[in-house]
């Protein structure tokens, strides 16, 4: 970080906050391995959870002392006092400092409506409890985060106390006083006007706390920082109830390369797009593709005027080099593709060509995809159909049929069996296998066909398999596209099929994902002879 540059305290709340997505549900394993990303990242502060909400979260402060975290701290999320107690007797108080964290971090009410319909007690009882928690919290040696909930809110409806809140936080010791737009619903100008009056304001460090339900979360998060904030909480995609917390993939990126601020070093922004799509696998959430800097997407360039221009100059069509996220750039194959497409994919798989062959490879493409096909998912299918046309490709074997039995059984189920025969190598093969339905069954026999004679397939894995109707005006009829994506130990690939036929497409994307393997291991062993030599 240059002298031109402040730093800004990331905190994340994606294992607490983030929790209240709809349909996550995060093991205390997945709540360690996050932790570990976290701190890989360089948050400045992971918010473990609540410790006095459930046993996991009690749990996940007693195993994070085994971390060994190299840059983040551990923050316990807990709230003010109960009303009308001492708060060296309060259960929540005393629940965060047995968490051991050396940061806490206690959420109050702020606005006068929570304050009198929802904890039922008078103004000045709740600026008691918000000056008694954070003092015997900063007595016991922490470092004391104070969250204003609907802080926002509060200050529309009344400034005045709102101010004061803060102030008793800050006068009792807070460390930071954390603005947030718990509704998610301030406007930008607002969240600048009021985050600058309170950084003028009150004496402590300012952060900004915000949700996503008007679709300005990072937007609104950037804003206050550039109004004085110096501490950011937000979640990892966005993760959180409702529409979502400021997503940090956006965030961080944001700060490092479009401001004077910085949040994270450049190794580790680096680092953001693993760990974005890490914490979709931890969740078991899909991925957004269309996610700023970290989704698929990001740097996709399908147009062929686009495609034409990036050649050129890459910053024609891309507001970063996404390498500064760890991302890729990618150009999409597609109908609206032009030759400046083609001839980046061909300069990639090293293909010779010509204009003629590029012509002549467009126009296949577009027949193709009038019929169905897609590519944008199954680059591989198509890289296979470059080879065909350019003559880089060769058969490995011959299909002379193959046959799909389903029976259901008496006692109940389904028994599926398939049958292939194969021409390899000059060997006939006549192959059967049993499956979980038609596809699996095909692909065992496939395999059994060919695992004698190209042992390489063993660490090949289906790992997805999509259908979609084409035309569904068609019903019964109606065309599908199978997508099959596989893997083996360092790569993944995915291949297309087409047909009336659910099964005839199935065994078009197979067989695509088997030759594409076989010819990478041809490539690699060409490579190989020619290394020797």
């Amino acid at each position: 970080m240059d002298g031109s540059q402040k730093q800004v305290a990331l905190y994340d709340t994606t294992l607490r906050d983030g929790c209240q997505t709809e349909g996550i549900s995060l093991s205390l394993e997945d709540k360690l391995q996050l932790a570990s990303a976290l701190d890989r990242l360089g948050v400045d502060y992971i918010e473990g959870g609540y410790p006095l909400s459930n046993p996991k979260d009690k749990k996940f402060f007693e195993e994070a002392r085994s971390l060994d975290l190299e840059h983040s701290r551990l923050a316990a999320f807990g709230s003010t006092r109960r009303p009308n107690r001492d708060a060296s007797e309060d259960r929540g108080l005393q629940a965060l400092l047995e968490t051991e964290a050396p940061a806490v971090t206690i959420v109050a009410k702020v606005w006068p409506l929570h304050v009198e319909k929802v904890l039922k007690v008078s103004p000045g009882e709740n600026l008691k409890m918000v000056e008694d928690s954070v003092r015997f919290l900063k007595d016991e040696g922490r470092e004391v985060i104070f969250d204003a909930e609907h802080f926002f809110d509060a200050h529309g409806d009344d400034a005045e106390y709102a101010i004061e809140v803060l102030q008793t936080a800050a006068e009792a010791g807070a460390d930071c006083v954390v603005l947030c737009d718990t509704n998610g619903g301030t406007l930008t100008s607002e969240i600048e006007d009021v985050t600058r009056k309170v950084c003028e304001t009150v004496d402590a460090e300012v952060g900004i706390h915000c949700h996503d339900d008007s679709g300005l979360g990072v937007a609104n998060s950037v804003a206050a920082v550039e109004e004085g904030c110096r501490h950011v909480q937000g979640t990892l995609n966005g993760f959180g109830e409702r529409c979502g917390n400021a997503d940090l993939c956006a965030v961080i990126p944001n700060l490092n390369l479009k401001t004077d601020y910085r949040c994270t070093t450049d190794e580790q922004q680096k680092k953001l797009t693993e760990i974005s799509r890490l914490a979709y696998e931890v969740a078991n959430l899909m991925f957004r593709g269309d996610q700023p800097y970290v989704g698929h997407s990001a740097f996709a360039h399908k147009g062929g005027l686009h495609v034409d221009a990036m050649r050129k100059e890459r910053r024609s069509y891309e507001h970063i080099d996404p390498e500064l996220v760890g991302n890729e750039r990618r150009f999409l194959i597609g109908e609206l593709s032009g030759k400046a497409s083609l001839l980046e994919k061909m300069e990639k798989y090293d293909l010779s060509h010509d204009s003629e062959t590029l012509s002549r490879l467009l126009e296949r493409l577009q027949r193709m995809e009038n019929r169905g096909y897609q590519f944008e998912a199954a680059e591989a299918s198509f890289e296979l159909l470059a080879k065909k046309e350019t003559g880089n490709y060769r058969r490995f074997f011959e299909c002379d049929g193959y046959h799909v039995s389903i029976m259901r059984q008496p006692e109940g189920g389904m028994l599926t069996d398939a049958t292939v025969k194969l021409n390899v190598k000059g060997s006939r093969e006549h192959t059967a296998s049993e499956g979980d339905g038609p596809v699996d069954a095909l692909d065992g026999a496939l395999r059994k066909a060919l695992d004698e004679h190209y042992p390489s397939l063993g660490n090949v894995h289906l790992t997805d398999y999509k259908v979609r109707v084409i035309n569904p005006r068609a019903a019964t009829a109606a065309k599908v596209r199978v997508i099959v994506q596989s893997s083996d130990d360092s790569r993944m690939w995915g291949t297309v099929g087409v047909s009336e036929n659910i099964i005839e497409a199935s065994w078009e994307a197979l067989v695509d994902s088997i030759e594409y393997k076989l010819l990478l291991e041809e490539e690699k062993e060409q490579e190989r002879g020619a290394a020797a030599e």
